[in-house]
C-alpha cells in the first residue's frame, strides 16, 4: 500500500493520467514520477478544494534547499504564461508541485538521482477558490455584473439599429429629364 502525500483535484487527475498516457509511448523520464503522483494522491472534488491546495493555475511561493522563495503560477505548459512567471506541471518540479498544500514539505527525486526538498511556502492564488468567493458574495450569490447607471428609456442600447424612415416615395422611378 502506497503513502498518500498529495491531494489532486478531478480536473488535475484527468490532465496527469493524459500526459501518463502520452508520454508513455515516447518512454519519457517523467513516466515513473507521473505514476508516483497517482499513486501517492488522494482525489477531492473541485468544488471542496482548499485555497490552501496547489492545483493547475495556482500562483504559488515555494522555496527548494533552504533557498530563497520563488513565486511562480503552475501552468500544463511554459506558453501559457509570461517568460519566468510560470511553472509548467510537465517538467518534475512543477509536477511535485501540483497537489502540495501550503506550509507542505517534501523531499523530491530529481531525474539525475539527486534529492531537493521543496517546501510550499503560500498559495495567494488558488483559482477554484476564487471561482467560489466570486460565486458568493456577501452572503449572496453574485450574478457577476453590477448595473452602475441605467440609461433613459429613450436611449437605444449600444449596437441596436434605429429604424428608418423613408421620406419620398417607395420608388421614383426615372426621373424626367
Amino acid at each position: 500500500m502506497t503513502k498518500t502525500i498529495y491531494c489532486v483535484t478531478t480536473k488535475d487527475l484527468g490532465m496527469i493520467e493524459v500526459m501518463l498516457l502520452r508520454r508513455r509511448a515516447f518512454a519519457d523520464p517523467i513516466v515513473p514520477v507521473l505514476e508516483r503522483k497517482l499513486s501517492q494522491s488522494s482525489i477531492v472534488p473541485v468544488d471542496l478544494v482548499g485555497p490552501d491546495l496547489v492545483t493547475l493555475a495556482s500562483r504559488v511561493t515555494f522555496c527548494i534547499d533552504g533557498g530563497p522563495a520563488e513565486t511562480r503560477t503552475l501552468v500544463q505548459s511554459e506558453t501559457f504564461a509570461s517568460i519566468g512567471a510560470g511553472l509548467s506541471v510537465s517538467t518534475w518540479r512543477g509536477l511535485s508541485l501540483l497537489g502540495m498544500r501550503k506550509g507542505h514539505s517534501l523531499l523530491v527525486e530529481r531525474p539525475d538521482g539527486r534529492n531537493e526538498r521543496i517546501v510550499v511556502e503560500d498559495v495567494p492564488y488558488q483559482p477554484e477558490a476564487a471561482r467560489r468567493a466570486a460565486r458568493n458574495v456577501g452572503g449572496r450569490l453574485s450574478q457577476g455584473l453590477t448595473l452602475v447607471h441605467s440609461a433613459s428609456a429613450t436611449s437605444r442600447p449600444l449596437g441596436e439599429t434605429g429604424k428608418i424612415r423613408q421620406t419620398e416615395e417607395d420608388d421614383p422611378g426615372p426621373s424626367a429629364a
